[in-house]
């Protein structure tokens, strides 16, 4: 049985795991297994610059935490060497780490993970990989309502562009007849 020092700061580990991921918007699940030190470093610097926290955690204590979290479906990804990436972007972890786990043939997989508190499998963290960044999404949100008040002016601009070449023609018209 662990003496009472070890067990508050496994304690304390869970507690902070329990509000990271209550305060993310998504998370990823990996098997790390098969990196290079090089290589982990690299991917680190870039989950970093993008935002997202990871790291490699006991099993037992994600367990822990993903039970306080409801989150227990995770629970039969836990096993072997875990790391989670932990983001308030539901994008940007997903993302970098479906790249990498492309990248690795197989030295680094996906187990799983969790968007707004729903648990996802693989496929879903890959699906979530696929979505445009949220900026782009937005763009595209804008374009749309953009697009109906764009026709609408080209619309109106029609009406008013034959309205004054009727008008000209009428002009001419008369001009010609009063000459």
């Amino acid at each position: 049985m662990p003496n009472a020092k070890v067990l508050e700061q496994k304690k304390a580990t869970v507690a902070e795991l329990v509000e990271k991921i209550n305060n993310a918007s998504a998370g990823v699940l990996v098997d790390y297994k098969g990196i290079s030190v090089a290589d982990d470093t690299k991917l680190r610097r870039q989950l970093r610059e993008a935002g997202v926290e990871y790291a490699v955690v006991k099993n037992t204590l994600l367990r822990f935490a993903f039970d306080y979290t409801g989150l227990k479906d995770l629970d039969p990804h836990l096993s072997g060497s875990t790391a989670i990436a932990i983001s308030s972007d539901p994008v940007a972890a997903a993302k970098i780490l479906s790249e990498y786990s492309a990248k690795s043939r197989g030295a680094f997989g996906i187990k799983g993970g969790f968007v707004d508190g729903k648990v996802i499998d693989e496929e879903g963290v890959k699906a979530l990989a696929s979505l445009p960044s949220k900026e782009v999404l937005l763009a595209q949100v804008l374009g749309g309502l953009n697009a109906p008040i764009t026709g609408f002016v080209s619309v109106l601009n029609g009406n008013i562009r034959g309205l004054a070449a009727a008008l000209k023609a009428i002009a001419d018209k008369k001009s010609e007849e009063a000459a």
